[in-house]
């Protein structure tokens, strides 16, 4: 097993294909989907620890992406959500998010709701440029502090 996971993990880190598995890996993880590019992330800067702020932007770049993503996805799924529309619970995040505006796609990081919460921004009809701009801070600032913090406790 360990022979494979070696096997697997020198071939991400294989120039032609580390960064861009990276970009598909943090790009799938920003959309609805249950999967991590964490392992991607520290894997790659593992073995290519030069490539720290190409691989931080990398991931930034796609997991923001994939965030916008969801924003359509919301954009087009307004006539399903109008089934829950009447909950109270709905109208309390509704109304925050309508309150925050697209600042609340700096959340759009934390693990569970970030990604439907760009979703719901679309749906919303929130400016989407700026919901962009805030979801890439937010993104960058998680991928910075957790890389850095992963590379101090786990050094090579």
């Amino acid at each position: 097993m360990q022979a494979w996971l070696d096997s697997i993990l020198q071939l991400l880190a294989l120039p032609q294909y580390g960064l861009s598995t990276l970009f598909v890996a943090s790009f799938i993880s920003a959309t609805l989907l249950p999967i991590g590019s964490e392992p991607v992330l520290f894997g790659l800067l593992r073995l290519n620890p030069d490539l720290f702020w190409e691989a931080v932007i990398v991931a930034s770049v796609g997991n923001t992406l994939g965030g916008a993503l969801d924003w359509w996805i919301g954009y087009g799924a307004h006539k399903v959500a109008d089934r829950y529309s009447h909950s109270k619970h709905h109208t309390r995040v509704i109304d925050w998010l309508e309150k925050l505006g697209p600042k609340a796609c700096l959340l759009s990081w934390l693990p569970l709701v970030g990604d439907p919460l760009c979703a719901v921004a679309g749906w919303l009809r929130l400016p989407f440029w700026p919901c962009l701009a805030y979801m890439a801070i937010g993104k960058f600032l998680r991928y910075l502090l957790m890389t850095a913090a992963l590379l101090y406790f786990f050094p090579a």
